[in-house]
């Protein structure tokens, strides 16, 4: 049988499109900010990550002009061989501190971070304990380890007890949980997870790709909101959402690093993050540290939101994160709505199976520092003005 059949026999995205509802790869034709354009219009953005709102700040940008200058575009090779700048030193120095552990590497991308966090931590005679919830980064990571995968049910400590219950006491053990789940915009259970961790002998690894900048003093994420720093082994984040640039980095012990550093095949063999990136992540570091205000206008925003849809009696997953979903339960509708928020001028993203349970259909709205009350009340209006047409008057 021919390889590529499935590509031809793949028509979904094709029978979208003739609708005319497709939502994805829309081209924005302006800067990652609160509002872009996309097909010539004005649209408000509430469907970004960018949290902290650093994406178009002049002080990032300049740091990205200075780097390109100094260290040119890119760095051809891997942090083992000729890709170390002194920049990538700094720029781990600072993540360490910032979030409060005693050393961090840093990788390309988030997606890879993570890939060959657990690839390296995991081996074949462990157990990874994974939230069914957990990024598909991670689940790609634990099929790239020769660990054993168990998965418990959402953010449920007697469900997560009862796996570890199951596995033997002389085996390694890694629970993984997202900080900040990235549809729901929950928070994990982090006190639950630590308190059983200890009880059967495990470790602990929490990616905070959306805790880092939403949660925590000055944004320093999940484990620092809980007060859970020193009892959280390993916390993974990225530079693409709230430090504005493209990376990822993982903070934890020395040892811990020294291991990964030199076993990780993600790490050895990728090329190191450009200058432009790291020197972006770095300033965006500074500038959280010393504007701790970003993160409070942050929740202010998500509460001033979820107040909105409340009023308005649109239903919506309760976080307490700038992640709200809007729930929209059926996924026709799902596409159908957000095109015409889109044509509307109102920018979400359409969340339905299998992403989320069939019938479970949401649109995933994000919220943005530097959102103003006007944008907001926008948005609201426009929301207000379209739902009745899909789900009547409540």
């Amino acid at each position: 049988m021919d390889l590529f059949k499935k590509c031809y026999d793949y028509t979904a995205p094709q029978e979208v499109k003739a609708q005319g509802i497709y939502p994805y790869f829309h081209p924005l034709e302006s800067m990652q900010d609160t509002e872009v354009i996309i097909e010539g219009r004005k649209t408000i953005m509430i469907g970004s990550n960018n949290y902290l709102g650093l994406t178009c700040d002049p002080r990032m940008i300049e740091a990205a002009k200075k780097a390109a200058d100094e260290y040119g575009t890119g760095c051809t090779g891997s942090r083992f061989l000729n890709g170390t700048l002194d920049l990538h030193v700094k720029l781990e120095k600072k993540l360490a501190e910032f979030i409060g552990k005693e050393d961090a590497i840093t990788f390309g991308t988030g997606f890879q971070t993570n890939l060959g966090i657990v690839s390296a931590l995991a081996g074949r005679n462990d157990y990874i304990i994974n939230d069914r919830e957990n990024h598909a980064s991670i689940l790609d990571a634990c099929r790239l380890s020769f660990a054993k995968k168990l998965n418990y049910k959402h953010n449920d400590m007697e469900d997560l007890e009862d796996v570890l219950k199951r596995i033997p006491d002389d085996a390694g053990k890694l629970i993984i949980t997202d900080g900040v789940f990235s549809m729901g915009g929950d928070i994990a259970d982090l006190p639950g997870i630590v308190k059983l961790a200890k009880k059967y002998g495990a470790r602990v690894m929490v990616d905070d790709a959306h805790g880092l900048g939403m949660l925590g003093k000055c944004g320093r994420g999940t484990a620092d909101y809980f007060g859970l720093t020193k009892e959280v082994d390993v916390i993974m984040g990225t530079f693409s959402k709230s430090l504005a640039a493209l990376g990822g980095h993982m903070v934890a012990d020395t040892p811990i690093i020294e291991y990964v550093k030199h076993i990780s095949r993600p790490f050895i063999f990728s090329a190191s993050v450009t200058p432009v990136s790291a020197a972006v992540a770095l300033k965006g570091l500074e500038i959280m540290e010393s504007e701790p205000e970003r993160v409070e206008k942050l929740a202010a925003n998500a509460t001033y939101m979820r107040e909105g849809f409340r009023k308005l009696n649109i239903p919506f997953g309760m976080s307490k994160t700038a992640i709200i979903p809007v729930m929209t339960y059926d996924d026709d509708k799902t596409f159908i709505l957000t095109k015409t928020l889109l044509e509307n001028g109102v920018y979400v993203n359409p969340v339905i199976s299998p992403a989320v349970e069939k019938g479970n259909a949401l649109l995933r709205t994000s919220y943005t520092a530097t959102h103003t009350t006007d944008q907001l009340d926008q948005a609201l209006a426009v929301f207000a003005r379209l739902w009745p047409q899909f789900y009547g008057v409540n």
